[in-house]
Order: structure tokens, then C-alpha cells, then sequence
């Protein structure tokens, strides 16, 4: 007589199994995946369109967090740039003729407005119109 296996009841077992799995997934990947997660899933709720989609010259909403604010002439002119990430791509957000704006700094929310631009191969958004995001919201 040979030994049958025992079978486990397979929809009880594939969810602990499933919760699991997420949960060491959830370990696994890095707080830098788990935040380009979010912020995809916050431009998704928001209804905007995701920088990695968007196309040179097309009016556009993305919503991202600033990576990095610096200030840079352009031409003689001072310009604030900001690199805008949403999970999938980064942005250059480039104000002509400030050194400064309230509010625009490293790791604020917002959402911008625009026609994208190319410049060296990276996508850039000239002076766009932007909402800051509440800071209780981060």
C-alpha cells in the first residue's frame, strides 16, 4: 500500500499564502520602489498623467514629489529648476526670472501644468501653472 499525500483544502490554504507572500514582497522590495508605488498610485487618484507617458510638446497635469531645487541662470536670466518625480520618470520644472518661490523645495507635493518640453534628451515644463499639495497629506 503506498502513501497518499494529504491534500490541503486549496482556498483555505492559497490565502495565508497569498497575505504572505505580499508581506515578504513588502520587505523584500526598497523604500525607494515602495515610494514610486505611491506616488503612481496619488497621480492615478489625482487625474493626471504620468511623466514617463508624456510626449514633447503635449499640454499636460502631473503630479509628483520635488526632488531637487536649485537655482540656475539660463541665459543670463535666474531660474528656479525643480526635478518633479512620479514613480515613473523625473521632470525638469523650470521657473525663468525667479531665484525663489515659497513653498518649492525638496520633498513637497505638488501638481503642474504645461506644455512639455525636450531639452537633452530629458522632459522639461517651462513656467507651469502648479498647486502645492497640503503638507498633511505627505
Amino acid at each position: 500500500m503506498s502513501a497518499v499525500p494529504r491534500q490541503e483544502n486549496p482556498g483555505r490554504a492559497a490565502k495565508p499564502a497569498g497575505r504572505f507572500r505580499r508581506m515578504l514582497d513588502r520587505l523584500s522590495t526598497s523604500q525607494q520602489d515602495l515610494e514610486s508605488e505611491e506616488l503612481q498610485e496619488d497621480a492615478e487618484a489625482s487625474g493626471c498623467i504620468r511623466i514617463a507617458e508624456c510626449d514633447d510638446r503635449q499640454i499636460v497635469r502631473v503630479t509628483g514629489t520635488l526632488r531637487t531645487v536649485t537655482l540656475r541662470p539660463r541665459a543670463g536670466v535666474p531660474a528656479l529648476e525643480a526635478e518633479l518625480f512620479d514613480g515613473t520618470a523625473p521632470l525638469d520644472v523650470v521657473w525663468l526670472g525667479r531665484r525663489s518661490i515659497v513653498g518649492i523645495e525638496p520633498g513637497r507635493r505638488l501638481i503642474a501644468s504645461g506644455r512639455i518640453s525636450m531639452s537633452h534628451g530629458r522632459r522639461v515644463l517651462f513656467n507651469p501653472k502648479y498647486e502645492l499639495r497640503p503638507l498633511g497629506q505627505e
